[in-house]
């Protein structure tokens, strides 16, 4: 038992997680239920807000990244909502503007998409890109103009990677909001892209947002996974993410990535 009487005071210091709000009587104190109302509508606000796709092409663009807008197969934000499987998809424009690119084989395709959260991508996709860049050129990868996606799910990034000849594939998208995180983004590698990749088959990088996993932290992870997945052709259930033990090592110089490597 703590000095004020409450055990669980101390504990909620160290977590977003709705312990220890009180009650009066039986029920939970006003400012609680209040919180909770307001948690609940930004919530929904961050599942159905539409994407800028305009404002993220403006912010990938000034760090002096090209850019290409797609679509996946959803023809509203409410059919996307409803069918997940049309999220998957791109729709048929879309692919022929892709195919029509005809990009050089390149060893890493970005995927920028809205998912359940737009306002996370919004707030984390430019600072985490910002961050990740840095090492894309260190490592001399060969990055195909950043996909910016809107309605798309995860699998989205498979067929995009495949139609701009990537080795691999990095989708950021708006994570399912909760209660206490709305603007949460997740990144996913999957290594040789294509069409019905299965989830066992990609690593994923969660929680990226100033709250959980820093942009920095988040980019050092997906570089690490980037260096690994090309170098053993592998990702998903093969492939553990054992980045951390990076920083118990003296650094080594990081060879370029080439396609026999």
């Amino acid at each position: 038992m703590t000095a004020d009487g409450d055990p669980l005071r101390r504990l909620a210091a160290f977590t977003p997680a709705r312990i220890a709000l009180g009650r009066v009587g039986a029920s939970l104190p006003t400012r609680e239920v209040l919180s909770f109302a307001m948690a609940h509508a930004q919530a929904r606000d961050a599942v159905h807000a539409p994407l800028d796709a305009a404002a993220m092409v403006g912010q990938i663009q000034a760090l002096g990244l090209p850019t290409v807008q797609v679509r996946s197969a959803a023809a509203s934000r409410g059919e996307y909502l409803r069918r997940p499987d049309l999220g998957r998809r791109l729709s048929a424009p879309s692919v022929e503007d892709l195919a029509r690119l005809k990009h050089p084989a390149c060893d890493l395709a970005i995927v920028v998409a809205d998912g359940l959260s737009s306002a996370a991508v919004h707030l984390q996709a430019g600072p985490f890109l910002a961050a990740f860049t840095r090492h894309a050129q260190a490592r001399s990868l060969r990055l195909a103009p950043v996909a910016i996606a809107q309605m798309g799910r995860v699998a989205l990034g498979d067929e995009i990677g495949a139609l701009l000849n990537a080795r691999a594939v990095a989708i950021l998208i708006g994570e399912r909001p909760g209660l206490s995180s709305p603007d949460s983004l997740g990144a996913y590698l999957t290594v040789n892209p294509s069409p019905g990749r299965t989830d066992a088959e990609r690593n994923c990088i969660s929680n990226i947002r100033p709250d959980g996993l820093s942009h920095e932290r988040a980019a050092f992870k997906l570089d690490w996974l980037v260096g690994e997945a090309l170098r053993r052709g592998i990702t998903g259930v093969g492939l553990k993410d054992e980045s951390d033990l990076v920083l118990l090592v003296p650094p080594r110089p990081r060879a370029a990535l080439t396609d026999d490597s």
